[in-house]
C-alpha cells in the first residue's frame, strides 16, 4: 500500500509541473474499464467516454435532456413505431471525418451486438435507417415513449475508423479480449485522447474543431486523469494541490477538505443504490458449507439476511451520515420508486433468527461475500460491517474484496453466489432496472442478474414496458413487477449513495446526480 501511495504521489507531482491554468487534474478511486464505448455499462467508464465520444442526446449537469449529436427528435407523424432524429450538421470526428447518419446506424447496430453491454437499452429497436446524411429513423417493436431516455450513454463511433482499425466488433471484456478500440478513440467530443496508461494516467486535450466551442465554456483545455484507489493518497493529492478535482471525497475526510483554504466540498444525492445480490436460482452453490442444497433458494433466508443488516448503523458509523437507507433497489429519482417500498427494510434480529430456524438453518451456515474495493463509496467497509451483522443470525461470511475489474465479471459470468453491486438509472425509469437486474438472464436482457431469478410472467411484463403508451397502465405494470421483486427479496438494498465532490474554489461546477462530470461545462475562475 505504501508503495502504491508513493507511486501515485510521484506521478501526481510529475503532472503538476508546468500545468497551465487551463489544465484540470482529476482523480477518482477507479479507472475506466475500457475505451470501447459499447463494451461496458459502467459509470466511470461512461464518464471518461463522455469527454471524447458523444451520444445523440445527453443529460446536462442537472440531469436534464440536452441536444448533442441530434438537434431534435420526435415520433414520426402518422407512425408511432418510428422515431425521427435530425442530426447536427458540420460535426467532424477527431480525425476530421464527417459525422453522418451512416455512423449512427453503424453505432446503434454495434451497440445491439452480442458482446455489447448496452444492448438491453436497445431491445425495442428493430431497425435503424439513414433517410439522408442528417436524418435517422429508429423503428421500434411497438411505440416506445421512453426511447430517448435509453440513448444518453449510447456513443456514436466513426464507421470508417472502426472498419479501418479492426474495431467493428465490440470488445469481449469478459473473455479478456483487447482490441484497437480498447485503448484508442475517435469521437466527436470536446476532448481527444493524447495518451492512455490504464490504471495509471490518461491525458486528454481540447478538440479545437469541436462543434460546441461557441456554446459551452470549454475553460478546461487539458485533462489529466489519475485513478488513485487509496483514499488517504487521493485526499492528500487534493490537499497538497497536486490534483484540482476528486469525485469521491472519503466521508471521514469531508470536514478536513471543506475546512482547507482554497478547497470546497459539494454534495448531492446520487441516482444510485448499493445492494447485495444472492444466487437463489442454483440447486446448490459452491461458496457455502451446506452440501446438496442452496440456502439462498429459500426466501425466508433471504428475508432474514436483509433483516440482519442495520442500515442506520452503516449510515452513521461507516458512511458518517452520508447515505440514505434503502428498502428497494430504485433511487428516489426513478419512475416507479415509492416511499413505502423504500422504507420497507427493517432491522429485526429476533425475527430474522426465527425465519432462519423456520427455513431449517437455525444453526446458520457459511458463505463467501464478493465485494469491490475501488468502485463505490466505502464499498469494502460496508461489506466488512455486513459480515458482523450477518454473524448475529448465524451466517458466517468470508469476505473477498477485489478491484472492480476483477469483481464485475464474477457477476456477469455467474461466478458468485453473494455479492455487492451498485446500480444507477440514467433513464430515470424502472424499466432500466428490470431489464438488467430482474429479467431472466439471456442474450438480450438480464446481463447483470446474478440472482438466477427467472419468472416468465415477470419477463413478459418487463418486455411490455417498452411499447406501452398508456402511462397509467405502464406505471401499474411497473408496480406489479416491484411487488414481485420486493416479495421475493431478490436483493438486499443497503442505501442510496450521497455524492461528495472535492475541488479547488477556482473550479466552477455543481454535482451531477449521475456522478458524471462533463468537463465542457466546467468553469475555471
Amino acid at each position: 500500500m505504501k508503495k502504491t501511495a508513493f507511486l501515485a504521489a510521484a506521478l501526481l507531482a510529475g503532472t503538476a509541473i508546468g500545468a497551465s491554468a487551463e489544465t484540470l487534474r482529476w482523480a477518482r478511486a477507479g479507472d475506466s474499464l475500457t475505451l470501447d464505448p459499447h463494451a461496458q455499462n459502467e459509470g466511470p467508464t461512461h464518464t471518461l467516454a463522455h469527454q471524447m465520444y458523444e451520444p445523440l442526446i445527453i443529460r446536462d449537469m442537472t440531469g436534464a435532456f440536452q441536444a448533442a449529436l441530434a438537434t431534435d427528435w420526435a415520433p414520426k407523424e402518422g407512425d408511432p413505431n418510428v422515431w425521427v432524429f435530425n442530426l447536427r450538421q458540420g460535426v467532424t470526428f477527431h480525425d476530421g471525418a464527417d459525422f453522418t447518419a451512416e455512423d449512427v446506424v453503424f453505432s446503434i447496430n454495434r451497440a445491439k451486438s452480442e458482446n455489447s453491454d448496452m444492448k438491453e437499452l436497445l431491445n425495442s429497436i428493430t431497425e435503424v435507417r439513414a433517410v439522408d446524411d442528417h436524418t435517422v429513423e429508429f423503428v421500434t417493436d411497438g411505440p416506445n415513449p421512453i426511447l430517448p431516455s435509453n440513448l444518453t450513454n449510447l456513443f456514436m463511433m466513426d464507421k470508417g475508423w472502426a472498419e479501418a482499425n479492426g474495431a467493428v466488433d465490440v470488445q469481449d471484456v469478459e473473455g479478456g479480449e483487447k482490441t484497437f478500440a480498447t485503448t484508442n478513440t475517435n469521437g466527436t467530443g470536446p476532448y481527444q485522447l493524447v495518451s492512455r496508461e490504464p490504471d495509471v494516467k490518461t491525458v486528454l486535450s481540447l478538440n479545437e474543431n469541436y462543434w460546441g466551442k461557441d456554446q459551452f465554456p470549454l475553460d478546461v483545455t487539458e485533462i489529466v486523469y489519475t485513478p488513485i484507489q487509496n483514499a488517504a493518497t487521493r485526499v492528500a493529492a487534493l490537499l497538497s494541490g497536486e490534483v484540482d478535482f476528486i469525485q469521491d471525497v472519503p466521508v471521514q475526510d469531508l470536514g478536513r477538505v471543506a475546512d482547507t483554504a482554497g478547497l470546497v466540498v459539494k454534495t448531492a444525492p446520487q441516482n444510485r443504490v448499493i445492494f447485495f445480490g444472492m444466487n437463489q436460482g442454483a440447486d446448490d452453490i459452491a461458496n457455502d458449507n451446506v452440501e446438496g442444497k442452496n440456502p439462498l433458494a429459500d426466501v425466508r433466508v433471504r428475508q432474514a439476511m436483509s433483516m440482519a443488516i442495520n442500515r442506520d448503523a452503516i449510515k452513521q458509523v461507516v458512511m458518517r451520515g452520508q447515505s440514505q437507507p434503502a428498502g428497494m433497489i430504485a433511487p428516489p429519482f426513478v419512475n416507479g420508486w415509492t416511499e413505502a417500498m423504500d422504507s420497507a427494510s427493517k432491522t429485526d434480529i429476533d425475527a430474522a433468527k426465527a425465519l432462519m430456524s423456520d427455513a431449517g438453518y437455525g444453526d446458520g451456515f457459511s458463505i463467501q461475500l464478493d465485494c469491490p474495493n475501488d468502485r463505490y463509496i466505502n464499498d469494502e467497509a460496508i461489506c466488512q460491517a455486513a459480515v458482523g451483522m450477518l454473524a448475529q443470525i448465524g451466517v458466517t461470511v468470508n469476505l473477498d474484496a477485489k478491484p472492480k475489474a476483477q469483481h464485475f465479471p464474477l457477476i456477469t459470468n455467474n461466478q458468485t453466489d453473494f455479492y455487492m453491486l451498485g446500480w444507477g438509472v440514467p433513464t430515470y425509469d424502472s424499466e432500466y432496472i428490470f431489464n438488467f437486474l430482474v429479467h431472466t438472464r439471456g442474450s438480450d436482457r438480464g446481463s447483470w442478474n446474478g440472482t438466477g431469478f427467472s419468472n416468465p410472467e415477470v419477463d413478459q411484463m418487463i418486455q411490455s414496458l417498452a411499447s406501452e403508451t398508456d402511462l397509467d397502465k405502464r406505471n401499474a405494470t411497473i408496480q406489479s413487477i416491484w411487488d414481485v421483486v420486493q416479495a421475493e427479496q431478490l436483493y438486499i438494498p443497503i442505501h442510496h449513495q450521497v455524492l461528495n465532490w472535492g475541488m479547488k474554489e477556482s473550479v466552477g461546477i455543481e454535482v451531477s446526480p449521475e456522478d458524471d462530470p462533463k468537463f465542457k461545462f466546467f468553469n475555471l475562475n
